[in-house]
């Protein structure tokens, strides 16, 4: 199959390259050189603007940090919808329901399908091919791409056959996943301040009912070795916090917890942390401790 790939950076450039590995024809776009130059060296195809990306591929994959990129990279006589091939955009990236069904709409007039596809599973799941793929949209166009998303992993769920559900689905891992990074961080600056072992406390939390991502890989992989590179942001986490909270209200549910998380992550943009890796999370409480 040809795909286009819109945006190979921490997420995209792993997730195309398992494109590759299966065999795909790959076309790419980004705006950075450096990024597209792995994916060139294996024989990918470089286009100049998203319009020729969509000129040239009528499935097109798009991996970018935040909702004005996306919409930039749809527009205007350079962008997505002015190209003639694409008939269908998987969109991977965690903007929310309502954005992805004004998406839709957009693409719909210029006759586009959008299949929302979102993931879990961070940089390492995605060059492992281990990521959690949610997907949503028209049912036959579902199942044609399933190849393509089993390329990034082995739990792919049908949330539904309208684009926006698979983003429900996305928001409410994420949310729960902010929530056990600033528990943790919390409870793993308490215990260290006790003066337990942070692996002593780890050993217990992750054979107790603790147990949580955070315990189990972002504590051990990025946070105790002190390399502070699981490969996303705070500002990312904020955006995806933000957006599970408007989800939230816009289906009346009280999200106390959720607001209480951004309270700390709004805490660290303020410090100038936006751009840190989300492992350093965990420093934000700890400075706490130094001002108490």
């Amino acid at each position: 199959m040809r795909i286009g790939y819109l945006g190979v950076g921490n997420m995209g450039l792993p997730m195309a390259g398992r494109l590759l590995d299966a065999g795909h024809e790959l076309w790419i776009y980004d705006v950075r050189e450096e990024a597209m130059r792995p994916l060139l060296d294996r024989q990918a195809r470089r286009t100049a603007t998203p319009k020729e990306l969509a000129d040239s591929c009528d499935t097109v994959a798009i991996s970018l940090p935040t909702l004005a990129i996306f919409r930039r990279a749809l527009e205007g006589p350079d962008g997505l919808l002015a190209g003639k091939a694409m008939k269908t955009l998987v969109n991977t990236c965690t903007v929310g329901s309502p954005f992805v069904r004004e998406i839709a709409e957009r693409c719909a007039a210029a006759g586009v399908k959008v299949i929302d596809a979102p993931i879990s599973g961070g940089p390492a799941g995605a060059k492992a091919g281990t990521l959690a793929v949610m997907v949503s949209g028209d049912t036959a166009e579902v199942e044609r791409l399933m190849p393509v998303f089993r390329t990034w992993g082995t739990t792919v769920v049908v949330a539904g056959d309208k684009p926006g559900a698979a983003q429900v689905m996305k928001l409410t891992n994420n949310m729960l996943c902010a929530v056990a990074f600033v528990a943790t961080s919390e409870a793993m600056t308490m215990s260290g301040k006790a003066g337990i072992p942070p692996d002593a406390m780890l050993q217990i939390l992750n054979n107790g009912t603790g147990r949580n991502f955070a315990t189990m890989h972002l504590f051990p992989q990025a946070v105790l070795p002190g390399t502070f590179d699981f490969g996303a942001t705070i500002e990312i986490l904020m955006k995806d916090v933000d957006l599970a909270i408007e989800q939230g209200e816009e289906l009346g549910v009280p999200m106390w917890v959720c607001q209480a998380v951004r309270l700390v992550l709004k805490h660290g943009v303020y410090q100038g942390r936006a751009p840190h890796d989300l492992s350093r999370i965990v420093q934000i409480v700890e400075d706490g401790t130094r001002k108490a």
